[in-house]
């Protein structure tokens, strides 16, 4: 038989309605009762009537907000794709998600998004964050004061209370780079790492593996210090010309973020396709012409539609249960795409 909110009463000492309060998360009723109610259930083996539930959601007007940034880059359409397609499936059950775009990074506007998705009620926010001092008290303030359950993705920050992470290892993604950089660049070769924004860590991590592991795995060869292209193609095509021109005996570029289609055009004009080899991430569709052109030499994939919907399923379900996260590093699959298995 399925265990009733009066027996966990019964069982806690307390009246029905306290237990309605903890497990449907109202308001009322002293943290520690909450959490001891909560746990109690758990071991008792209670479970929601998820649909009952759901319609209370639903009366309750219950919303999720989710921001994403960069959303003007090639790979971050697969990423809102997954978002929109969770909105639509969760969207059934009486669960509204409010989408955002920045089509850059800006902390400015990120935080005015977020005041927004608080002052409209939003029990639950997923967003793609930056590392920036204004944006990290915002969301700490969200979590800690307004009590709005969080969770990041794409990208990561650090010192902020939220549910999990979604996202990309970006670390082992730039040493799984390494690994295949290693394998193709001549003796004494020269390599750059083009990076996106400072403010990324995701960025910044794949980067640092990436330098890391190739400065282990080839120490003969000469890693440039890391240039910033900011997600632009017009930046990254100055940026590689201007090393091309500078630097007559460079043989590889390791891309931690946007900037393919402008580093190949920098190739093209100076002749260098084919002699440089190009390491890029993100499976996007100009990406995946780009190799079969053999202007990239290897893509490394990180997921986009997963980093997009599970965000929302992580929210949902919590809302929804209060059902935690399996893990706090929901890592999506590194994935390795070459001109032959495109």
């Amino acid at each position: 038989m399925p265990v009733t909110i009066q027996e966990i009463a019964d069982r806690a000492g307390v009246s029905r309605g306290t237990v309605d309060r903890a497990l449907n998360g109202r308001k009322g009723i002293n943290p520690d009762t909450e959490a001891k109610i909560k746990e109690l259930a758990r071991k008792m083996g209670y479970r929601t009537n998820r649909a009952g539930r759901a319609l209370a959601l639903a009366a309750r007007g219950e919303k999720i907000g989710v921001l994403v940034q960069a959303a003007d880059t090639p790979f971050m359409k697969e990423v809102i794709e997954g978002v929109r397609d969770a909105a639509a499936e969760y969207g059934q059950y009486g669960i509204t998600v409010d989408l955002k775009q920045i089509g850059n990074v800006d902390a400015e506007k990120a935080v005015t998004i977020l005041d927004r998705f608080a002052e409209n009620g939003c029990g639950g926010i997923a967003l793609v964050p930056a590392d920036d001092p204004r944006l990290l008290e915002k969301l700490n303030q969200l979590t800690q004061e307004k009590k709005i359950d969080l969770v990041t993705f794409n990208s990561d920050v650090k010192n902020v209370q939220r549910l999990c992470f979604v996202g990309q290892n970006s670390l082992q993604s730039g040493r799984t780079a390494a690994g295949l950089m290693a394998e193709i660049l001549p003796d004494g070769a020269v390599c750059l790492v083009l990076s996106g924004h400072p403010s990324n860590l995701s960025n910044e991590y794949r980067a640092l593996g990436f330098q890391e592991e190739l400065g282990e795995l080839r120490r003969d060869i000469r890693i440039l210090p890391v240039q910033y292209d900011y997600d632009s193609d017009r930046k990254a095509e100055e940026i590689t010309s201007a090393i091309l021109r500078d630097t007559g005996d460079l043989s590889g570029i390791y891309l931690a973020a946007a900037g393919a289609e402008g580093v190949c055009r920098a190739l093209e004009k100076d002749g260098a396709v084919g002699r440089v080899k190009v390491i890029s991430n993100d499976i996007t569709p100009e990406n995946m012409q780009a190799l079969r052109e053999r202007r990239l030499d290897f893509l490394i994939g990180q997921d986009g539609h997963t980093q997009g919907y599970e965000p929302v399923r992580v929210l949902f379900e919590k809302l929804l249960d209060g059902k935690m996260p399996e893990r706090e590093n929901m890592y999506t699959e590194i994935l390795i795409k070459t001109r032959y298995n495109v």
